[in-house]
This record gives structure tokens, C-alpha cells and sequence, in this order.
């Protein structure tokens, strides 16, 4: 039988009308060592550790129904077997009347090794499965029919038994090992104030909990509704545990432990992130009040111009910093973790919109120091071109500069003087031909 789950045919080739005395003998040396074969696999299939320990479990389920037939069948096939022994010790007594059988004996012989000789009684609570009909009381065979036999039934056995074993050899050690982990990780977010009913992680370390209770036992009482065959193998045990709750419930708990750990980075540097917080809302605060200082003043030296207001001090934020530092005194890690993650956020985007606040009301300061700034470089270019004495430029210089440094400044207004001065800088500055001769005081007056 073997590994394989198969018994080697007791015959070969086509049958005799009578076998003589070399056929007989070379048939019962085939039988006696496949009946050793086939004790062996029976014995070892009767101590084979998931038969042990089927036997001993509360099965429900897909198992319990396999089970119970797999039982049937494995008392059967020891009362097959006993059909087949016996069949074969008669044999023997047979052969061993004579050194030189006779014809009857041969006949006998024969009948016996290839005949129907074989009869299985029902009995011991079961019956004989025939394949024509309903169960019988008793059926006839010949020795390679009920190797056949043997055959399917130890097989369907052997499968069975190796396919719960296997899931007990995988699964229960595996949630063993994952539920040891999972208690340390519970123990681990107990100390940083993750808890059930306080926390996502909590009760998802809960739930986790629960679902590898239940899978461990539901793997113990039914292994097979967690065994899937491979498409196509026959042989026993061919297929492998299906892990898929197990893998899920893993998945789920090293999430849970990066968020643990994520909730202790920040017991480590929660006094690091509030300093800087502080420090950002800080500049964010002084940004804002450098730019209502700054508002004032546009409206005072700017005229005619649109300036933004600028809004209050983020008091939110600052509340909800003093709450992070509440969450810190009282050691309640897994509120601050999301808190400081926020603020975080919030506290950058709140020092931008005041940078951005400070430029927008500063622009018109900017925009008025920018054509200072350009009327400045005119003029020096000027003076190095030797024509900074000229009378038009000097005129329209300082009416320019009259605009730029009074208050308020009218910036439309004194763009377009120095644009003015731009443009008589530039005409002063073009290289002119003799024949055009010198201008004349009513041109530039034009002008």
C-alpha cells in the first residue's frame, strides 16, 4: 500500500484455466509479500498521528461528517483485510498438502487466486458496499478486486486523516505564535493609553482578538474546512491549509503595531514637536502683527489703494496647542499623537497664509520702492551721460520725486511722473545727427 496509497496487483498477465504448480507458487510469494505491504500500511495508518488525534477530538462540521466515514471505512478495510489473510492462509493449506500438487489441488489453488473466492461478511455494525445496488449483507471477489478495493478505501482515508493533520500541524502553532504577539502588543498599547472604547487601535486589537479565538477553535473541531485540495493531485494529502482569516487577522494586527509604535515616537519627542509648534505659531503671530503694523502704515503714505486686512491671531490653534500640552502632562499618548499630527499641519499652513498676508500689504510699499529705486538709477545714468543739469529732466526729476516721498502717495499718479522721466532720459541719451542741430527751449517745453 505505501505512501502511495496503492496495492500491487496479487497477478499478472491473463489467467490460466488452471495454474500449475510454478504459477501457484510464484503467485503466493507476490501475495505474501504484498500482504505484508499491505499490514504494514495499515498498521501505520492506524498510528498515524491525525488518526490519533481525530479519534480523540470534539469534531463538528465538514470534519465530523469525513470522519465519521473515513471510521467506516477504515473498519471495513481491516475486515477486507482479514477476508484477504484468510483467503491467503487457505492458500497456503492447500499448497503445503503436497510437494507435487495434484490437479484438485491446482483447481483449488487456482479457484483461489483467481476465482471469486473471496466472500466479505457484513457485520459489526456496518455493511458491504456494492457497487450494482444498496448495501449487502455479504459480497463475493476475487483477490485483485478486493486489493482494488483496499485501494480506494485507503486512499480516501489516508487523504483525509493527512489533510486534517496538516492543518493542525500548520494553523494552531501559527495563531499560537500570532496570539502570543498580539498579547504583547496589547500590553504595549495598554501602557501609551490605547484601550478599547478609547481608541480605534484598541478596539481593533479587540476585534483581533475575538476573530483568532474563534479561528483557533473552529480550526481544532473542523481542520477540513480549512484544508484546500490541489486542482488535479491524487494523492493523499495533495493540497495545502488555507491561511486566508489567519493572514488577515496578521495583516491587521502589524498595522495596529505601527500605530502603537507610531503613538510611542511620540511619547519620545512629544516635548520636541510642541517646541516647535510653539515656535512656528510664534512667528506666524509676530508675521501677523507686522503685517496690521504694516497695514496701518500703507494707509498712511499710499493713497488710492486697496489694502487687505489682515485677520486676528490664530487663537484656535494656540488652544488646541495647550491641549496637546494637557494630553502630554496627563500621559494620554494616543490623543496626542493625532492631535500633534494636525497641528502640525495646520500650524505650517497658518504661518504661510500670514507671510502671505504680510506680502500682499506690503505691496504697494514695495511696488512705491521700486520706482524710487528706478528713478534713482535714471537719474545716475543721467549724471554719468553728463545731462543730469538738463532743465527738463531736472523739472520733471523733481516732480517725481515730490510724488514718491509725499504722504500719501498717489502710486498712479507718480508712476506716470517717472515714467515721464524715462522717457526725456531716453531721448537725451539717443545719439542725435549734426544736421539736427540743437533743440530748442520750445521743443523741450513741448516735451
Amino acid at each position: 500500500m505505501g505512501a502511495t496509497g496503492s496495492f500491487l496487483d496479487p497477478m499478472g498477465g491473463p489467467p490460466d484455466p488452471v495454474l500449475d504448480r510454478d504459477q501457484v507458487d510464484r503467485a503466493l510469494a507476490r501475495l505474501e509479500a504484498e500482504h505484508e505491504a499491505i499490514e504494514t500500511s495499515l498498521l501505520a495508518l492506524q498510528d498515524h498521528a491525525g488518526r490519533r488525534l481525530l479519534e480523540g477530538a470534539e469534531l463538528t462540521g465538514v470534519t465530523k461528517d469525513r470522519w465519521s466515514a473515513a471510521e467506516r471505512s477504515i473498519s471495513l478495510l481491516w475486515t477486507y483485510f482479514d477476508s484477504y489473510s484468510a483467503a491467503l492462509a487457505g492458500a497456503r493449506e492447500v499448497r503445503a498438502r503436497r510437494r507435487w500438487p495434484n490437479h484438485d489441488d491446482l483447481a483449488e489453488l487456482t479457484e483461489t487466486l483467481r476465482g471469486r473466492s473471496v466472500t466479505v461478511a457484513g457485520g459489526a455494525g456496518h455493511e458491504v458496499p456494492s457497487r450494482t445496488g444498496p448495501a449487502r449483507l455479504s459480497e463475493q471477489f476475487t483477490l485483485a478486486e478486493l486489493v482494488t478495493r483496499m485501494n480506494e478505501l485507503y486512499a480516501t482515508s489516508l487523504d483525509m486523516v493527512v489533510a486534517a493533520d496538516s492543518v493542525w500541524s500548520a494553523l494552531p502553532a501559527r495563531i499560537d505564535l500570532l496570539s502570543a504577539e498580539l498579547r504583547r502588543t496589547r500590553s504595549l498599547a495598554h501602557s501609551v493609553g490605547v484601550r478599547p472604547g478609547e481608541h480605534p487601535a484598541g478596539d481593533d486589537l479587540d476585534s483581533i482578538t475575538h476573530e483568532l479565538s474563534a479561528l483557533r477553535e473552529m480550526v481544532v473541531s473542523d481542520p477540513l474546512a480549512f484544508w484546500r485540495p490541489a486542482p488535479g493531485s491524487s494523492a493523499p494529502g495533495g493540497g495545502r491549509p488555507d491561511t486566508e482569516r489567519y493572514d488577515r487577522a496578521a495583516r491587521a494586527l502589524e498595522d495596529v503595531r505601527r500605530e502603537i509604535e507610531a503613538v510611542l515616537r511620540v511619547r519620545q519627542d512629544s516635548e520636541e514637536r510642541l517646541m516647535r509648534l510653539r515656535d512656528v505659531l510664534s512667528r506666524a503671530d509676530r508675521t501677523l502683527t507686522e503685517a496690521r503694523s504694516a497695514r496701518g502704515e500703507v494707509l498712511a503714505k499710499i493713497a488710492a489703494t486697496e489694502v487687505p486686512a489682515v485677520s486676528g491671531p490664530p487663537t484656535a490653534l494656540q488652544e488646541r496647542l495647550s491641549a496637546a500640552a494637557e494630553y502630554r502632562r496627563r500621559a494620554q499618548w494616543h490623543r496626542l499623537s493625532p492631535l500633534l499630527e494636525s497641528l502640525e499641519r495646520d500650524a505650517e499652513d497658518e504661518l504661510l497664509r500670514a507671510r502671505e498676508s504680510l506680502t500682499a500689504v506690503t505691496a504697494p510699499l514695495a511696488v512705491r520702492a521700486e520706482l524710487r529705486g528706478r528713478l534713482d538709477a535714471y537719474k545716475a545714468k543721467v549724471a554719468r551721460h553728463g545731462m543730469a543739469e538738463d532743465p527738463l529732466l531736472i523739472e520733471r526729476y523733481d516732480a517725481a520725486r515730490r510724488m514718491l516721498w509725499s504722504a500719501p502717495c498717489d502710486l498712479r499718479v507718480a508712476e506716470a511722473a517717472v515714467l515721464r522721466y524715462q522717457q526725456a532720459a531716453a531721448e537725451l541719451l539717443v545719439p542725435r545727427g549734426p544736421a539736427a542741430g540743437p533743440r530748442g527751449d520750445g521743443e523741450r517745453g513741448e516735451r
